[in-house]
């Protein structure tokens, strides 16, 4: 008898061979994995989001409040600032709401939404499977760090609008007092005010930078948003310490409040120029620092 010579059917068939070690599948676009609009629907979704943009639209409400019923501020003082100026006009009640916030509550968003979204992430154990999608490890930090950063400058924006509204209503829309005297018309105040606002933002870079490291070093949201407030408000007691002389210089604190030149009857650049390469070059160290950690963390553990 002679050996049968017919073809293997499909049963018998050898498999394919698997594609080389370290050469993509077919079809796989590291770059389309985790979309900037996922995850921003993702992180909109979430209850801290919306609990934070109703605090800080409700600020002006509340100020505006207080001013009804403990009367308008006086202006008897030798100095005048933008506290004693508050009722003038809406403008000048937009830039009193950027002065008593700037320090911590425009903090707070900030590190929030910077320390927790990985964090948050490797605390619900999804952190692996967006990994194992798979999303390469830095094309999700710089998804997760893009809407972070848009969700800061949005909370950045939210309250200065919400005011300059708010403060048109209750005291008429008009041109902006000037501390040091003098007033500037309503359309170049705006101007001045979206100034004041992309500064404070640069300045809260660092907190940004601190927030989003740590969020990459710890699975609690809390410890990283935590310390990234912790530390901040640690600068800003190092930067009253008077005896630290020019060295105070180096602390991104000591800038905190130079967008208040802007709100003179010219503007003075020179220590938002500084305050902003200070709070940059440590916000660049500080991205560094968590995307060289991330990139070798061990996401099982």
């Amino acid at each position: 008898m002679t050996a049968s010579t017919s073809p293997p059917t499909s049963d018998t068939a050898p498999a394919a061979p698997p594609p080389p070690a370290g050469e993509a599948a077919p079809g796989y676009r590291p770059r389309r994995t985790l979309p900037l609009r996922v995850e921003a629907v993702r992180q909109l979704r979430r209850r801290r989001t919306l609990v934070t943009g109703l605090i800080l639209a409700a600020l002006p409400f509340v100020l505006i409040a207080a001013f009804a019923i403990g009367g308008e501020p006086e202006q008897g003082g030798q100095r005048i600032n933008l506290m004693d100026t508050a009722t003038a006009s809406g403008a000048n009640f937009a830039a009193m709401a950027l002065f008593v916030s700037a320090g911590f509550l425009l903090v707070v968003p900030v590190a929030l939404f910077c320390g927790d979204t990985v964090a948050a992430e490797a605390g619900w154990s999804s952190l692996r499977y967006l990994l194992a999608a798979p999303v390469p490890r830095s094309r999700l930090l710089l998804s997760k760090l893009a809407v972070a950063l848009a969700f800061s400058a949005a909370a950045m924006v939210l309250l200065p609008l919400v005011a300059l509204a708010a403060g048109a209503v209750a005291y008429g829309w008009g041109p902006l007092t000037l501390p040091t005297g003098g007033t500037l018309p309503a359309g170049e105040a705006v101007v001045r005010l979206g100034i004041a606002v992309a500064y404070i933002f640069t300045a809260q870079l660092v907190t940004a930078a601190l927030a989003f490291w740590l969020s990459t070093v710890t699975d609690a949201p809390l410890g990283a948003v935590g310390g990234a407030i912790g530390l901040t408000i640690a600068g800003n007691i190092l930067d009253a310490v008077t005896a630290l002389g020019d060295w105070r210089e180096l602390l991104p604190a000591h800038w905190q409040y130079a967008w208040v030149d802007v709100f003179q009857g010219g503007l003075e650049w020179d220590g938002m120029l500084r305050g902003a390469s200070v709070s940059v070059a440590y916000a660049l160290v500080l991205f560094a620092l968590a995307f060289r950690h991330f990139r070798s963390k061990d996401i099982v553990s």
